[in-house]
């Protein structure tokens, strides 16, 4: 089931960047000319779409730091993904492998065994073969002790993902609160209640909100998908241990 999870994630995270790297690459030639004679926005338009350009541009100022936010959240899910997917290993193939030696007594080869095998779970039982000649107790600390360091690997980036999910919302509102202060501005210097006159601060109201919420959904969304992750791989370091201690006695 945490397979077919992984999988499903992963051609989530394919199915928002394939689309663009596909027309990016029909357009590519389209693209450098562009660049050479309409500049920066001729190829924003060319790769995202002349609609996406003017709704960006539409936004006003602070489409530029919801952008910002939004490439670091981006940059962040695909880091997290990637490092927890590399982390992940087979529980039971694991286990298989060194329970056995250390049911034998023979924890060096255990040992190396753990030591060749990435992820937290065998940094965590390497750590405490290591101390295999102090017995149980002294197996049980190094244990711990290295749970708590691998915990605090395993936590790094959701700061991250949660800074991009606040901020990014907190931008679009105070794109709002411009756009609304832009449109009452209109208001007092025409000295009128027209909707064709404050229309442009409203709009640019409405825009950064979606655009801020846009960023921050999916963002929250990986961000959960992360932390069961991370909760399925701390269940298998409890259990990795418990089968180690129960093997040693």
């Amino acid at each position: 089931m945490r397979k077919f999870s992984y999988i499903m994630l992963l051609i989530a995270v394919l199915s928002l960047v394939m689309p663009g790297m596909a027309f990016a690459q029909e357009a590519a030639e389209e693209a450098t000319a562009a660049v050479s004679t309409g500049g920066l926005e001729s190829f924003a338009e060319l790769v995202f779409g002349s609609g996406m350009v003017k709704w960006f541009k539409d936004g006003g100022w602070a489409m530029w730091p919801i952008l910002i936010v939004a490439v670091y959240g981006l940059a962040y899910v695909v880091w997290k993904f990637i490092a927890l997917i590399y982390a992940k290993v087979n529980l039971n193939a694991f286990l298989g492998k060194i329970i056995p030696l250390i049911q034998s007594k023979k924890y060096k080869e255990a040992a190396e065994i753990a030591k060749g095998t990435r992820g937290p779970v065998a940094a965590i039982i390497y750590a405490g073969l290591l101390k295999a000649e102090g017995g149980v107790p002294a197996v049980e600390k190094a244990i711990e002790n290295a749970a708590m360091i691998e915990m605090s690997y395993l936590e790094k980036g959701f700061l991250e993902l949660s800074t991009a999910i606040t901020l990014a919302p907190m931008l679009g509102f105070l794109g709002t609160v411009s756009g609304m202060i832009s449109a009452f501005d209109a208001i007092a210097a025409a000295r009128a209640v027209d909707a064709t006159i404050v229309a442009s601060g409203i709009k640019i109201a409405l825009i950064t909100t979606q655009a801020g919420l846009i960023v921050a959904i999916p963002v929250q969304f990986f961000n959960n998908i992360f932390v069961t992750m991370v909760d399925g791989m701390v269940i298998d370091m409890q259990k990795a241990t418990e089968k180690v201690v129960e093997a040693m006695l």
